[in-house]
């Protein structure tokens, strides 16, 4: 059985500190920007953009120098912020292939995907590397794609300083596609750079046109490697990576912000990213959490405020979930400063309703999860919803959880026959009550004494008797007349640990 053709895709993004910052930061990206990274006052530049580069400005200058240039904006250094970027881009790329591995260095973002197979998937290698590109770009990076059947071949043509995005290797020609590349490619320690320019060795091909047997005699098996990687015909054993699908995004603030619509302007970006991300997997967002750390204290004793909104659906509609998120902070805003956001959101698929041809219509989910979080802003959380009764026999026992849209439909169908209806009062009125043998004969109920002509129960419950809300009733159903001649059908709950009666319900 023959061995499957190798085929690998470079994916490489230079300026890595300032690109993850920027890409939640679109503000910016059209402006020049540098990011500093150390110490105050012993900050320097630790990445910058290509505008920055093109006023004069490099890596190394110090937080005196940056100030010389006008209109360059300096940006702290996010380790946090880069680790999600990385993440995001393996995420990106396994989206591609299950097979990838990383080689970040050098302030630069670098992984390689092994593509073999994905023809029938993606198309040919140039597709894929266009649409592996686009999909990037997204995401508000800016990186480059090159594709070669050696996997060093194709980190090299990545890492070279040409002005294609996409770079296709033919197979058979790795040794004339790399020999002008310059020999920085190759990530050379300072003693053997400093060896080969004494040698007067420049691009990759004057390396590889040096003898092999002198070349080790002189520098060892390092020497027969480079040449190798110079030549484009070094193996190399693939280390897969394992990337995780997580919906998380997270921003630190250059300043602290306190009003509720800066707020939103940077929920906004990172639920962009998160809807990209999910919207790539035929996903969508079934619940967000915002996480806000607040002003005051330091490290890790910071305060958090952390909200989660959870709409009828799942939706990757972004206004809907910015509103949503609007309303419920509107309603539980932040006790301080924020520093830092931080989203984390619940996938779920995108289904959609099927209803019966004669099935009455429902509200527009959007529509309605919009409504119910301005109900809810007005009478509290616990107080808007769907009753669902609790798991008890104490009576008036509910609970209230979010309205949920269901796929199907009940084939139930609805009850033809006409049921005496209970309007339960709420909260339940105190009245006094006569007894005889131990029933009621008579009570006085808003101001009008009624004479009891029929009498059913007692209908005795209790519960939790283990615990401190232990509790312990009686109801009555009654048939009673005032002096006036009403009749009033009415329903009585005694509390028999207080001896208490009250009017729980009347009857139509």
């Amino acid at each position: 059985m023959s061995k499957p053709a190798e085929v690998y895709a470079c994916l490489y993004a230079k300026e890595f500190p300032a690109q993850a910052l920027l890409r939640l930061r679109p503000e910016l990206r059209e402006k020049p920007c540098v990011v500093m990274d150390g110490e105050p006052p012993l900050q320097e530049v630790c990445s910058l953009t290509k505008m920055a580069r093109g006023l004069g400005m490099a890596r190394g200058m110090t937080q005196v120098e940056v100030e010389t240039f006008a209109g360059v904006t300096a940006l702290r250094r996010s380790e946090k912020e880069e680790a999600a970027a990385r993440q995001v881009l393996l995420e990106c790329a396994g989206g591609f292939s299950p097979r990838v591995e990383e080689r970040s260095e050098n302030g630069a973002f670098l992984c390689v995907i092994d593509i073999a197979g994905t023809r029938g998937l993606f198309g040919p290698p140039e597709m894929l590397a266009q649409s592996l590109l686009a999909r990037v770009r997204a995401l508000g990076i800016t990186a480059c794609v090159a594709v070669s059947i050696n996997f060093h071949a194709a980190v090299a043509v990545a890492k070279a300083p040409l002005p294609l995005s996409v770079r296709v290797i033919p197979p058979g020609e790795e040794s004339t596609a790399l020999a002008a590349l310059p020999l920085a490619v190759l990530d050379l320690s300072e003693k053997q750079a400093e060896t080969f320019s004494m040698w007067g060795i420049r691009t990759l091909g004057m390396l590889a046109a040096l003898p092999e047997k002198e070349l080790i005699s002189r520098l060892g098996q390092d020497g027969k490697r480079l040449r190798q990687r110079a030549r484009g015909e070094m193996p190399h054993l693939f280390q897969p990576v394992e990337p995780v699908f997580t919906l998380a995004e997270r921003m630190e603030l250059d300043s602290p912000i306190e009003a509720l619509d800066a707020l939103m302007f940077v929920v906004n970006v990172l639920l962009e990213q998160m809807i990209l991300r999910a919207t790539a997997r035929m996903l969508a967002l079934a619940s967000v959490s915002i996480t806000l750390t607040l002003e005051g204290g330091s490290g890790h004793t910071r305060s958090g405020h952390t909200r989660t909104v959870r709409p009828a659906l799942p939706s990757n509609d972004r206004q809907l979930w910015i509103k949503l998120l609007h309303l419920d902070l509107e309603a539980h805003p932040p006790q301080a400063a924020i520093l830092v956001v931080s989203l984390d959101a619940e996938p779920g698929t995108t289904s959609q309703v099927q209803l019966g041809l004669f099935s009455p219509q429902l509200p527009e989910p959007s529509r309605l999860d919009v409504t119910m979080a301005r109900v809810r802003a007005i009478v509290g959380d616990g107080n808007a919803g769907s009753a669902v009764l609790a798991d008890t026999h104490l009576p008036d026992s509910f609970r209230m959880e979010p309205f949920s849209v269901f796929a199907t439909e009940s084939s139930e169908p609805p009850p033809s026959a006409l049921f005496t209806a209970m309007r339960r009062i709420r909260p339940a009125e105190a009245i006094a009550v006569t007894l005889q043998n131990q029933r009621p004969m008579a009570f006085v109920f808003r101001e009008k004494r009624y004479a009891v002509e029929r009498a059913f129960g007692p209908w005795r419950a209790g519960g939790e008797w283990w615990s401190r809300t232990t509790w312990r009733c009686e109801q009555w159903d009654l048939v009673a007349h005032a002096d006036n001649g009403a009749v009033l059908c009415c329903c009585l709950m005694r509390d028999v640990l207080r001896g208490q009666w009250q009017m729980a319900a009347l009857y139509d």
